[in-house]
């Protein structure tokens, strides 16, 4: 029997993380100045971004494998953006280089302005503890 790949679980992941993404964005503009919740919404929002990327050959091995090649790499240029503002935006924040994060977090949110997120939040805060995760991997790692 063959593996059975299910590429609506990547599709269900990457909207869930979209739309924390988005929640963790509207906390992050509000902050006023860096304390421990900013840095945590930082980090959690590059993760999330890193986390993205990696759903894309997921979901994309299906249509590959009967040979939509267009249709795969349209998607794949779709969101190859999480890639490098998930590391620009790790890189600013490793540096605490906040006017870049700042700014990253800006293109983020152009991106994600069409994610609908429920105005009653049952996400909660993911995003807590995001930065002694980050601190707690590799400097090379993506995620």
């Amino acid at each position: 029997m063959s593996r059975i790949i299910n590429p609506e679980s990547a599709g269900k992941e990457r909207t869930q993380l979209t739309r924390a993404v988005v929640l963790a964005l509207r906390e992050l503009i509000q902050k006023t100045s860096v304390d421990d919740q900013t840095r945590d919404l930082a980090a959690f929002i590059a993760l999330a971004l890193a986390s993205i990327y990696e759903t894309i050959d997921i979901s994309v091995a299906a249509w590959e494998k009967r040979g939509y090649w267009v249709k795969a790499d349209r998607f794949r240029m779709e969101w190859i953006w999480t890639q490098s503002l998930g590391g620009a935006l790790r890189t600013a924040l490793l540096a605490e280089d906040w006017a870049t994060v700042a700014g990253v977090s800006a293109q983020v949110m152009q991106k994600l302005k069409e994610v609908d997120v429920p105005r009653r939040n049952q996400i909660g805060t993911p995003w807590v503890g995001a930065w002694q995760h980050m601190m707690a991997q590799p400097r090379g790692s993506g995620n």
